[in-house]
């Protein structure tokens, strides 16, 4: 691949922040039928979007910048025709709100969708959980991609090539020399930028992470948040299998998946270059805690393949 190839993600965005009375003026003025109800924001809403229940039964998602924006018409186009055919529900909008009183983007209605935010030690049947995921990735992947989103922007180029992460990677190890065995996380990025794509497209969620996953009871309820779904190289949603999973249930997810070497190499290039990340910009103890252990899945995986 050329470097003139390479995507470029450009700057950071500039997020902006949304108040619960500006959220209100919002639907007074554009859905009048929901006035009444109780704007409250979620804890933990996310960063792409600020997020806010609407009494009990509705979500608001308000982009927080402008290139978190670009997936709102895309949620609302995709998310109807993939809800139906996929296991577990996932949201679908009920109504797109405009920009107005001073907030400049198209937000999204949707509907609540009970659950427990996902996190290692929540789930109870980790096998379960891994035969759950494959399903619903194979579920994913089975639907017609021909016309569907491809990597850009609005996904920050999920179902793209490594190598548009790769001065991410290196960067992080570089500031955590030192800290991690860097040489073998260099080994291991190194051979992920190297697994090629057959180029075949298909459809993934994009940021299969914890957050994403609701639990009920310690199972797989639902799946939220598409923003950076997409159609291309599935293998970033593979990343889940170091983050979340053991390494008994990531090798029955793999091999419910058929998952060949070179799309495996390349969900654990997806899993370590934003694992890195994290854990070189991180001051949070729990979230240094977390990286390191996901860290030494990657690394321990590696060596034993």
């Amino acid at each position: 691949m050329l470097v003139s190839d390479i995507p470029d993600l450009g700057p950071m965005p500039q997020r902006i922040t949304v108040g619960v009375e500006q959220v209100e003026r919002l639907v007074a003025d554009q859905f009048p039928q929901w006035a009444s109800l109780p704007v409250v924001p979620v804890a933990k809403g996310g960063w792409d979007n600020v997020t806010f229940r609407l009494g009990d039964t509705m979500l608001l998602r308000l982009p927080s910048a402008g290139e978190y924006a670009l997936a709102v018409d895309k949620e609302h186009e995709w998310l109807p025709v993939l809800a139906p055919l996929l296991p577990r529900p996932i949201p679908v909008p009920l109504a797109k709100g405009e920009p107005g009183e001073g907030y400049p983007f198209s937000w999204s209605v949707y509907e609540w969708i009970e659950g427990r935010p996902a996190s290692f030690e929540a789930v109870a049947d980790q096998m379960g959980l891994a035969r759950d995921l494959a399903d619903f990735i194979l579920a994913l992947r089975g639907i017609d991609a021909s016309a569907g989103p491809q990597p850009g922007i609005h996904n920050w180029f999920r179902g793209a090539t490594l190598l548009t992460f790769d001065g991410y990677a290196r960067r992080a190890l570089a500031d955590l020399r030192g800290r991690i065995d860097d040489e073998l996380a260099l080994e291991i990025w190194e051979h992920a930028v190297e697994s090629r794509w057959n180029g075949v497209d298909a459809w993934f969620h994009g940021d299969l992470a914890e957050g994403n996953l609701l639990l009920d009871n310690g199972t797989l309820h639902a799946i939220i948040d598409f923003g950076t779904c997409g159609v291309g190289d599935p293998a970033c949603d593979l990343a889940i299998a170091w983050t979340l999973l053991t390494p008994e249930s990531r090798a029955a997810f793999r091999d419910h998946l058929a998952t060949d070497d070179t799309q495996w190499s390349r969900g654990r290039g997806w899993a370590l270059w934003k694992t890195l990340v994290s854990y070189a910009n991180t001051t949070d103890d729990t979230t240094a805690a977390n990286s390191r252990r996901v860290l030494n899945e990657i690394l321990t995986d590696y060596t034993d393949r």
